[in-house]
């Protein structure tokens, strides 16, 4: 008997997939365990296995195509099996309601009504495009009796290239401004017009993108944000990782001093790892820190769990091979669920402060700037520092102010003196 294969929900914020690539196609002979498609999810792109044994009869959805959950993508079954009687029965299911809908509209025909109204708009269209011949008449008559004396070309090719055809000489006969008169003053430097041409491409957005866009619009709309900036001082945090780097033979980033420093601070601020859940909030007992990962099509955040316990090493081979995942779209859904609190971090792009929008279901989302050298006040005097600004964006309903601000507080603290952040067994 013939078996249905359905587009799969591969995350709990899934509605529809895309076919990637079918890696197998009608007619071919599969196993369970062989990989149907990559199906692009609204997270990453991902392997899809036969559940079935037997032969591919029909495939559904080709390449670069949506689908909704639960449509039919292929049907498995027995070479020559007939699948007509299985789509048939699939439809009759499908439109049921469609059916409906369209026989509760069907009192609005009211046909002898229709009829009646349906000549005079007709009549307004014919009467507005009728004026609106006549004044482009007019413009065409007016400008052809004008005092500009120019051939049909050269009127064409001025309005083309943005040139007012009553300023130039013609060489015609006359004074007829024609062509070459109009290729002249393009030429001759005099046009301060910049002569370009307009186009565009446009491309379907991505499942990735579609999330993106409605989480970060359901945040940004539902949750009442409010935003802490502290400027922290890094000169020891720089400094502790010269000699983590050079003397230890091991490699951290700052980054992972930041992801280390927060998940510290966080244990000592409860509320700020939490989650507003409508009729409740949630304080969670464990640290996941997401650290956002930008990728071609978008932004994933994979989750540090832990991260509080977790050595500066381990924090960092996590991180690297989150983001090489992430770049080959291999990430998988325990990657990216759980996260309790979120960091992101374009200081290595240059950007020395900016805000984020909570990544739900966080209270608060820490967006980290680049560290800069510039003037700073020590002991009285002004000497070269270096720095680094961090913008806390907070959920008011979870989080107030002072809380927020206590939180910042610590994570400088930590950062400002590394022998804290650095106990035992911390590298």
């Amino acid at each position: 008997m013939a078996e249905i294969v359905r587009m799969p929900k591969l995350s709990d914020t899934m509605t529809e997939g895309v076919i990637s690539k079918w890696l197998k196609k009608v007619g071919d002979k599969v196993k369970s365990g062989d990989i149907l498609a990559e199906i692009d999810s609204d997270k990453a792109t991902m392997e899809f296995e036969s559940f079935y044994d037997g032969t591919i009869l029909y495939i559904g959805v080709p390449d670069k195509k949506a689908a909704p959950v639960d449509a039919i993508i292929a049907i498995i079954g027995k070479e020559g099996e007939d699948v007509n009687s299985i789509l048939a029965e699939e439809k009759k299911k499908a439109p049921a309601n469609g059916k409906a809908e369209e026989k509760k509209e069907e009192p609005k025909k009211e046909v002898p009504k229709k009829e009646e109204k349906k000549e005079e708009p007709k009549k307004e269209v014919v009467a507005q495009q009728q004026t609106s011949n006549s004044k482009q008449q007019t413009v065409s008559h007016s400008t052809e009796t004008g005092k500009v004396k120019a051939s049909p070309l050269a009127k064409k090719l001025a309005k083309e290239k943005g040139i007012i055809i009553n300023k130039l000489k013609g060489s015609g006969d006359g004074n007829r401004v024609v062509k070459r008169d109009i290729e002249m003053f393009l030429h001759s430097g005099q046009s301060n017009t910049f002569v370009g041409t307009e186009s565009f491409t446009e491309e379907d957005v991505s499942m990735m993108r579609k999330t993106i866009a409605k989480r970060l619009a359901e945040s940004k709309f539902s949750a009442p944000h409010f935003y802490l900036t502290m400027e922290v001082d890094m000169d020891a945090a720089v400094d502790a990782r010269e000699v983590i780097n050079g003397a230890m033979g091991v490699k951290v980033s700052f980054n992972d001093l930041v992801i280390k420093a927060a998940a510290g601070a966080l244990r000592q601020h409860p509320k700020v790892n939490s989650s507003w859940l409508g009729d409740k909030i949630r304080y969670n007992n464990h640290i996941h820190i997401g650290v956002a990962v930008a990728v071609e099509e978008g932004l994933l955040v994979p989750v540090v769990r832990f991260a509080d316990g977790k050595t500066l090493t381990q924090i960092n081979g996590e991180v690297k091979e989150f983001a090489k995942k992430a770049k080959e779209k291999k990430l998988q859904p325990s990657d990216w669920e759980g996260n309790t609190f979120t960091i992101s971090n374009l200081g290595m792009f240059g950007i020395d402060e900016f805000t984020a929008i909570i990544n739900p279901p966080d209270s608060c989302i820490m967006a980290v700037g680049g560290i800069s050298q510039k003037p700073v006040v020590k002991d009285g005097q002004i000497v070269a520092g270096y720095v680094m600004k961090v913008t806390l964006s907070c959920d008011h309903r979870v989080v107030d102010g002072a809380t927020g601000a206590a939180f910042l507080q610590t994570f400088r603290q930590l950062l400002e003196n590394p022998v804290l952040l650095l106990g035992a067994n911390a590298i």
